[in-house]
């Protein structure tokens, strides 16, 4: 058994050794390309999952990741690319609001997104509940559109990545996902061979998210730094809040509505808004597009309130394919043929959310899916008429419920109401930032 099989490499992590560059390059490229089989890729990331990575490991790891397919090449477009990444939560509906901001400022937004699983939606499946949106671009068309456009949102191509892909599968199934330096390698991975210049990531932190603790958040925020530089890449962290839903609605069409009047300000208030705005201030200061957060914000700001967002909303759903007359008609997007309002039954205050029960609750309208095979209704989902810290009175409404399918009102609406958290004394709402 050399120091390169498989097999030893694996009782080598098993054990709690470390991997040299040339190991971590044997497991990752030979996964990739087919010579290590699933079922012994299964046992090397459960080891990792209980033993972990060392500092140098994560990066080798990430950095092979990368090299297992092509690299984006994104020097024919003039000017500064960016990305931002989200780790996940429910409602988190920011790449949409966000994408036409930073095009309408200067700045070009050339990402690749997935799809949701679990109580997380996916900002693909968003795009897919807008008629006709094409989410598959051949590479050409991707960098042809983000230098028309500006923005251009597709599905991860095969070749870029690929060790990924094959990895999370595995990583799903074999109960191997909360592992820091695995969450690491697959989101810094992604984003350095996607070829953009200056990367945000925004990690999640609290019931809805998979960092459930703020320590655990920054400890994950950390690691996506440090490694992303590591890589050669500009990468900065924020912590936000999803001990509630970012935004109000929850289901596909409905968080693109959400966007649309969040994108033409018809919200006094809107955490999702508040979200957008300094993601993308950070940006265009990362970009070197402004100097200051102040001069930024000012400039998202005029973006949004002179209508170029939303044109440029407009413009990008067009040239992928879509209907572009969603944006001033979203009653155009898919309907649930269904809805059911959900009452208080006495006068009270929000408390709290389980804001993974109330993802939860939407999947079982049919609006997300357990298993990537799951077909979604786009049209399902539901609309939080309440926040943390508001005031209902009886028979208040709570929020709405959507679906195509009746029958599935019962278990959604018990999962919704235990997961709106409501008592007889008023409390504070949780910050929206933990930390910049």
């Amino acid at each position: 058994m050399t120091s390169l099989s498989f097999e030893g490499l694996i009782a080598a992590k098993r054990d709690g050794n470390s991997h040299t560059a040339e190991q971590i390059d044997r497991i990752v490229l030979g996964y990739a390309a087919g010579e290590m089989p699933d079922y012994q890729m299964s046992a090397w990331l459960m080891a990792v999952y209980l033993n972990g990575l060392d500092p140098d490991e994560t990066v080798y790891l990430t950095d092979a990741m990368v090299r297992s397919g092509r690299v984006m090449d994104l020097s024919s477009i003039p000017g500064p690319k960016v990305d931002k990444h989200s780790t996940g939560g429910v409602a988190d509906t920011a790449t949409l609001v966000l994408a036409p901001l930073l095009a309408a400022c200067g700045v070009w937004v050339a990402k690749m997104s997935g799809r949701g699983l679990g109580h997380t939606g996916g900002t693909l499946d968003k795009l897919e509940a807008i008629p006709g949106f094409r989410i598959e671009l051949s590479e050409e068309e991707f960098i042809d559109q983000v230098r028309r456009i500006g923005v251009a949102v597709i599905a991860q191509s095969p070749e870029i990545d690929p060790a990924d892909k094959k990895m999370y599968a595995l990583r799903d199934v074999t109960a191997t996902v909360p592992s820091i330096p695995l969450i690491v390698g697959s989101i810094v991975s992604k984003k350095v061979a996607g070829g953009a210049d200056a990367i945000l990531l925004d990690v999640k932190v609290g019931s809805g998210a998979f960092m459930k603790t703020e320590g655990d958040a920054r400890a994950l925020a950390d690691e996506l730094v440090r490694v992303g530089e590591a890589l050669g890449k500009r990468v900065e962290c924020e912590l936000t809040d999803m001990d509630q839903p970012l935004g109000n609605a929850v289901g596909n069409a409905l968080e693109v509505a959400e966007a649309i009047k969040v994108l033409r300000r018809e919200y006094a208030q809107s955490a999702l808004w508040d979200v957008s705005l300094a993601s993308g201030s950070r940006l265009l200061v990362m970009a070197g597009v402004e100097d200051d957060l102040d001069s930024a914000r000012a400039r998202i700001e005029e973006a949004s309130l002179s209508g170029a967002a939303i044109e440029k909303m407009r413009d990008w759903i067009g040239a992928q394919g879509g209907d572009g007359g969603v944006v001033d008609d979203p009653s155009r997007l898919p309907q649930a043929g269904y809805s059911r309002e959900v009452r208080a039954a006495k006068s009270t205050y929000v408390t709290g959310f389980d804001a993974e029960g109330v993802g939860r609750a939407a999947m079982l309208l049919g609006a997300g899916r357990a298993t990537l095979s799951d077909r979604i209704d786009p049209g399902a989902g539901l609309v939080l008429a309440v926040r943390t810290g508001d005031r209902v009175e009886a028979d208040g409404l709570l929020g709405t419920l959507y679906t195509s399918n009746e029958d599935l009102f019962r278990d959604a609406e018990d999962r919704f109401r235990s997961s709106v958290h409501l008592g007889d004394s008023p409390v504070q709402p949780p910050p929206l930032f933990h930390e910049r």
